[in-house]
């Protein structure tokens, strides 16, 4: 089976879940794989070295074909340059990308952006070739409410699109059921729609020598609460220096531990500088391969989002990658990543966007026993393998290709 991977990220960009390891791993299951992306730019807004915007470029990955696609970078919070990234990119893939790939059997598209519809629409029309639409993001909620896109009108137009993207699609893979409960809200038949869990970065997991390994960020010897991903308006991380500030005054052994970076990183670090705050840690962005050195040291990992219809229907990443990463979660968050944590058995939740809550919460899991944490932890960690792993999630999208191209 010929399978074209459209996406709007791919490595080099970290973090991309179904890029070059999904490619490699259809490929060793006898498929063959090409890849239509962007040029890297992705999460500065700047092309990487290395690479300079052309009208198409192509390389190999890994042994994987990869046609890069002229793009507008952008990963800023204007609206304008974020929407115009979105469409010169479905714009190249729509009129580059069939004369420039292989005539696939079945197109994964990555939405992400659900302007990538186009080009899907595209390949369709022009190879017969039917499109698994794989919605990480459901539109237009996930433009208009964080405010990226507040103009009249933009919703419903947004809402019009993607509806005809769910129509003409062959199959639809949604991350939660809260996802398929949205979409067949919206008249897409039951059917058409596979629950696909996310699995996470298997290379960021700690392994057996990372807690005594070097810590050269001085976590040994603290109770450590790890929250590692995206600092944005949709995570809002202030209210978690707001609970660290109470736990402070009761439990000060207690470390909160911020790990990545994003639009909201100068301000948080701003709020926890003026407070004085010496029980918050900020460490730079890391490599998938070096994080598990800091996931060994943590004693809690932290789910944290803002609450509105959107974040309780999906399932943020960090949910699965502090499932196998064996440690007990803390998710302040409602909804269906509460709802597969408490499956797993190792989780506390509490209500998000509260400080209070959250702060009691920590202080719970810090005076339980470390035998209590590690037997959470086991859950956790075995959950994952049963349920949710990368050889059963890639299992579970080929059966859903072969449909797919089967059923065109």
């Amino acid at each position: 089976m010929r399978v074209l991977l459209l996406t709007p990220l791919f490595q080099p960009e970290p973090n991309h879940l179904k890029g070059l390891a999904f490619a490699r791993e259809l490929a060793r299951r006898g498929h063959k794989v090409e890849v239509l992306t962007g040029f890297p730019h992705y999460p500065a807004g700047k092309v990487y070295p290395g690479y300079r915007i052309r009208p198409w470029m192509r390389e190999i990955l890994d042994g994987v074909p990869v046609t890069r696609l002229m793009m507008y970078p952008s990963h800023d919070r204007s609206a304008v340059r974020r929407m115009a990234g979105y469409l010169s990119f479905a714009g190249s893939a729509a009129l580059l990308g069939p004369p420039l790939v292989a005539r696939p059997d079945v197109v994964h598209v990555y939405q992400g952006p659900a302007t990538l519809g186009w080009p899907a629409m595209e390949f369709r029309m022009m190879f017969g070739a039917p499109y698994v639409l794989d919605v990480q993001d459901i539109w237009p909620e996930s433009v208009t409410v964080t405010g990226m896109l507040p103009l009249p009108g933009v919703s419903a137009v947004l809402g019009a699109w993607s509806k005809a993207t769910y129509r003409l699609a062959r199959k639809i893979i949604v991350l939660s059921n809260g996802y398929k409960k949205c979409l067949e809200a919206r008249g897409v038949p039951e059917e058409k729609i596979e629950v696909v869990y996310n699995w996470c970065d298997e290379r960021s997991l700690p392994g057996e020598t990372d807690r005594e390994g070097s810590d050269p960020f001085g976590l040994a010897g603290r109770f450590n609460v790890v929250y590692s991903g995206n600092f944005g308006t949709l995570q809002s991380l202030g209210g978690v220096l707001d609970a660290a500030l109470v736990v402070g005054e009761k439990r000060p052994d207690v470390r909160f531990v911020f790990v990545g970076d994003g639009v909201e990183e100068s301000a948080l670090k701003k709020k926890a500088a003026v407070r004085g705050q010496k029980n918050v840690l900020f460490i730079p962005r890391q490599a998938p391969e070096r994080l598990g050195r800091i996931t060994a040291r943590a004693d809690v990992l932290l789910v944290h989002l803002k609450d509105d219809p959107l974040t309780r229907m999906g399932i943020p990443q960090k949910t699965q990658a502090s499932l196998a990463a064996g440690k007990p979660i803390l998710l302040a968050v409602r909804g269906s990543a509460a709802e597969l944590a408490a499956r797993a058995g190792g989780a506390w939740t509490c209500r998000p966007e509260d400080p209070a809550a959250l702060a009691e919460a920590v202080l719970g899991l810090a005076s339980l026993s470390r035998n209590e944490r590690e037997t959470m932890g086991r859950k956790n960690a075995e959950f994952y393998r049963k349920e949710l792993a990368f050889s059963i999630g890639v299992g579970r999208m080929i059966s859903i290709f072969e449909e797919a191209a089967d059923r065109a």
